[in-house]
């Protein structure tokens, strides 16, 4: 069998989306900004002998370190995409980096509890109007960074050339696309948003007011809130990983799909996610009457996502038996 032909039958393991593409430039520019930030804070902190601006110039280094790592995550993918080695694509990249995200801001939380606890314990010199400044700086970099992580959400177009059928109307509304690599690089600045907004209210409150326990206790309040994004993002990227995600809706379209067939049954199906916005899809048919397995597949044709699909089709040869349960 000459070699074109043999190509016909394959197709590549490449589930990235255009989305993701994007995610990735506006990855990089956050990190860009986080890190102009810091050199700024930093230079400044140095000329000036400000701790809290030196602080919180560390801080925007290793705030820009975890942003990194989303767009390495991006990168790495889209460079192996077409690697044989990964069996269904590079798309789990991201999930693990998105795991590893989840770490650092439990750690960052766990880092935020520790030091509120002391210093509620054993206060110490706060200078307000210096603090609140860098307080209102990381805000509004955090903001801005914010703004361009969450624009063009919608665009979940698919960049791989498959065999499987998509409408682009239905690929670029695609209510399943998961990109768990930008979920935490955008909890990342939602977490430094959060922190900076508890501050700039503890420390109002305790340059008017006088009440300097609040810094402390809207510390341990912001390691909560960071804690409970952190435990959500590794949870989710997890299940990922070890495709445990409730397939519920689709495995149901399937079966709709497919039993809707006389004399049809699903004996097996595994479903996994390979991808921000695709899935793996192996199925077992059983009947008396078996037709080619591109049958069964062009029954599917109309769902969005399900773009890696193995069909297996089973003849029952039981004389008067039923397909379908009684």
């Amino acid at each position: 069998m000459q070699q074109h032909r043999i190509d016909s039958w394959q197709h590549d393991h490449d589930f990235s989306t255009v989305a993701e593409v994007e995610a990735e430039r506006r990855t990089r520019w956050v990190v860009y900004l986080t890190l102009t930030t810091m050199l700024v804070e930093l230079t400044t902190g140095w000329l000036s002998g400000s701790m809290a601006l030196l602080a919180d110039g560390w801080h925007m280094g290793s705030h820009a370190a975890a942003l990194g790592l989303s767009v390495f995550a991006y990168r790495l993918s889209r460079r192996w995409r077409h690697d044989s080695r990964f069996t269904f694509g590079t798309g789990k990249i991201t999930s693990l980096a998105a795991y590893s995200s989840a770490l650092l801001l439990a750690a960052g939380a766990l880092w935020m509890l520790v030091e509120s606890v002391t210093r509620l314990v054993q206060p110490v010199n706060i200078h307000y109007a210096e603090a609140m400044a860098v307080a209102a700086l990381g805000l509004m970099v955090n903001i801005a960074s914010a703004w361009l992580l969450s624009q063009g959400h919608t665009h979940h177009d698919r960049g791989h050339g498959h065999g499987h059928h998509h409408d682009p109307v239905a690929d670029a509304h695609a209510p399943d696309h998961k990109d768990l690599n930008l979920r935490s690089a955008y909890l990342h600045v939602l977490a430094d948003a959060v922190t900076s907004v508890l501050a700039i209210t503890a420390l109002s409150a305790g340059m008017f007011f006088g009440w300097a326990f609040l810094d402390p206790l809207m510390g341990i309040v912001g390691a909560a809130l960071i804690g409970s994004w952190a435990w959500g993002l590794a949870r989710e990227s997890a299940i990922t990983l070890v495709d445990a995600e409730d397939q519920g809706e689709m495995e149901d379209k399937i079966r709709d799909a497919i039993e809707v067939v006389d004399d049809v049954q699903i004996a097996d199906l595994h479903l996994w996610r390979v991808g921000a916005a695709s899935q793996a899809c192996i199925l077992s048919v059983v009947t008396h009457d078996p037709r080619p397995a591109d049958y069964y597949k062009g029954l599917l044709q109309h769902l969005s996502g399900l773009d890696h699909l193995t069909v297996e089709v089973h003849q029952d040869r039981s004389p008067n038996s039923s397909i379908r349960p009684s």
